[in-house]
């Protein structure tokens, strides 16, 4: 008999599975000789692929006909100038320049276009465009009174934008509620008006249930004389009503005293949210229909409302409580979203979702946007820097109740209402959770980012008052807080006993006393029995010295006095003889 012939269906599986395992590296092959990249967030400067690939596209955009300006580096200018104005004047002059060159901060436009283009074409009026958008921020770069922060130089991430805002009839423009104004981009929201002049605004400030009701009414008082369309809302708290938990707030109970139902300070809920989405995109669809159709503009019943906004402030988290069901990747750590998403929600109303953008600015640092929450905390390489951005904006008095810590007190040479050092804040943090590193030193790295991420979450309470109003008194139990530990330690250092007024605390009287007692010798001892020695380590007991006479500390402050002990001069007659 012949050999029988192997066939049957495992055969044809294995020869199925081989097949798509060879298609598979000749795409991946492909690819790489493409050389496509992941889409990933670029943010940094100093980034050596990022600089290659712009001279590139300068070398391959630009002939010769167009060259590159030669600018002059003048080395010792700005240095002479610096030191002759006062950090005030300095502050001044930015502020000046600032609003000299505020309409040069815009996000980049994206080139027209129009259906008979060719893919080559749009691809290179699009780099075009992009590449005289960063060559105009880089001169304001190099202007030495002006600090620009980081911001997104990947021009993939910036095509997501542009897609959405073609595609939605509503832009909402997601913002955390404890500093609204630092995650709005104004020209943003000029740019969706260039696109559809019937376009809006909606700005969603998440995270609302970290304030008070009193600063809430401030900023819907703030938003309503700027004609801006804004709602509260937390997407903590509705995810949390959606699976059946009670989320404590902080503010809680001064929330439900004061006017629950002003529809200006309430917190939205899910379904009046989609309701209120929905009801503005379709006034806009309305609008549009009844004048010219632009690009970007939806047809039949069906509305889009498009999410934008700065990393890590709730985007995501948001459309997943809007959504009833985790859609989109959340994360702590900004950049998570890669590629805008569309959701539909029903036949009506489509959601989308887009990456988070860090967006050119003047008015913060880069420390300020690692506290924010804007870059990611775990590739800061100045993380004390960070932390003095969240000493000086959280009080002192907050920062010991929420971690169980003593921070040090003012010199007596020193301010005694100055924010704690962040070395202070980092030692202290360190030696109370016992952070130590390989060397033996403080991990103050370690304790940073577990502060910064607090600080992110919500733990230690903060939070930004609107432009031109002061904070009254009874707004905040924080600052009240912090006005009575001010006041008790000025009444301790200026009022004598007799007088009236509060007592001084009795922790900071019995310090006092101890240290007092410390420093003229007369603590009581105690003495600890050691433990008696083996035979071979026998040695002579010694006596021991005592020397606290030398040195002693009489203002708590940390610095060492020494004494010194004189004898008396010896005036007796000498005798001779």
């Amino acid at each position: 008999m012949g050999k029988k012939e192997k066939t049957g269906l495992g055969r044809a599986l294995v020869k199925q599975h081989n097949q798509m395992i060879q298609e598979t590296k000749e795409k991946g092959q492909f690819y790489k000789n493409q050389h496509k990249k992941v889409l990933e967030s670029v943010t940094e400067v100093s980034d050596i692929e990022a600089i290659i690939e712009q001279a590139d596209e300068a070398d391959r955009l630009f002939s010769l006909d167009h060259p590159a300006p030669s600018l002059p580096i003048s080395l010792d200018a700005g240095s002479a100038a610096n030191e002759t104005m006062s950090v005030e004047e300095t502050r001044e002059q930015q502020k000046i320049e600032e609003a000299l060159h505020a309409s040069s901060l815009r996000v980049p436009r994206r080139p027209k276009w129009d259906l008979g283009m060719s893919v080559e074409e749009l691809d290179s009026n699009e780099r075009r465009a992009f590449l005289l958008w960063r060559r105009s921020l880089a001169i304001l770069e190099q202007n030495e009174k002006l600090v620009l922060t980081p911001f997104e130089k990947n021009l993939d991430i910036w095509r997501q934008l542009w897609r959405v805002l073609e595609r939605s009839d509503l832009l909402v423009m997601v913002v955390d509620a404890r500093n609204p104004l630092f995650y709005r981009c104004p020209d943003l929201e000029a740019y969706a008006r260039e696109i559809d002049e019937h376009k809006q605004t909606l700005l969603l400030i998440n995270k609302a249930d970290l304030l008070p009701n009193s600063i809430r009414k401030k900023w819907a008082e703030y938003f309503h004389r700027q004609q801006i369309l804004f709602v509260f809302w937390s997407a903590k708290a509705a995810t949390a009503s959606l699976e059946g938990k009670e989320l404590s707030t902080r503010w809680k109970t001064q929330n439900n005293l004061q006017e629950p139902d002003d529809p200006d300070t309430k917190l939205y809920g899910r379904d009046e949210l989609l309701s209120r989405l929905q009801s503005e995109a379709e006034q806009i669809a309305k609008m549009r229909s009844s004048g010219s159709n632009s690009v970007g503009s939806t047809s039949g019943g069906n509305v889009v409302v498009g999410f934008v906004g700065y990393p890590n402030v709730g985007k995501s988290s948001t459309i997943n409580a809007l959504v009833g069901q985790k859609r989109t990747g959340v994360t702590s750590t900004p950049g998570k979203t890669k590629h805008f998403q569309t959701l539909i929600i029903s036949d009506e109303l489509t959601l989308c979702d887009c990456p988070g953008l860090v967006f050119p600015s003047f008015t913060s640092s880069r420390y300020e946007m690692i506290a924010s929450g804007v870059l990611p905390i775990d590739r800061m390489t100045e993380h004390r820097e960070a932390v003095q951005v969240v000493a000086n904006r959280v009080p002192r008095h907050a920062l010991e109740d929420v971690y169980k810590i003593n921070l040090p007190k003012p010199k007596p040479y020193e301010p005694q209402s100055r924010p704690p050092l962040a070395i202070e804040l980092l030692r202290t943090y360190c030696a109370s959770r016992g952070y130590v590193g390989s060397s033996g030193l403080p991990d103050e790295t370690k304790a940073a980012r577990q502060i910064l991420k607090d600080y992110i979450d919500g733990k230690l309470p903060h939070y930004q008052m609107p432009p031109g109003m002061a904070e009254e008194e009874g707004d905040s139990p924080i600052n009240n807080s912090l006005d009575m530990h001010e006041s008790d330690s000025s009444d301790i250092e200026n009022t004598p006993v007799g007088e009236g007024g509060s007592a001084p605390d009795l922790e900071h009287v019995l310090d006092d006393l101890n240290s007092f007692d410390m420093a003229n010798g007369i603590t009581s001892k105690v003495k600890v029995k050691k433990p008696s020695a083996s035979h071979k380590h026998h040695k002579k007991p010694q006596r021991n010295k005592d020397r606290s006479w030398r040195v002693g500390n009489d203002d708590n402050d940390g610095m060492p006095v020494v004494r010194v002990f004189q004898k008396s001069v010896n005036t007796g007659s000498v005798k001779i003889g």
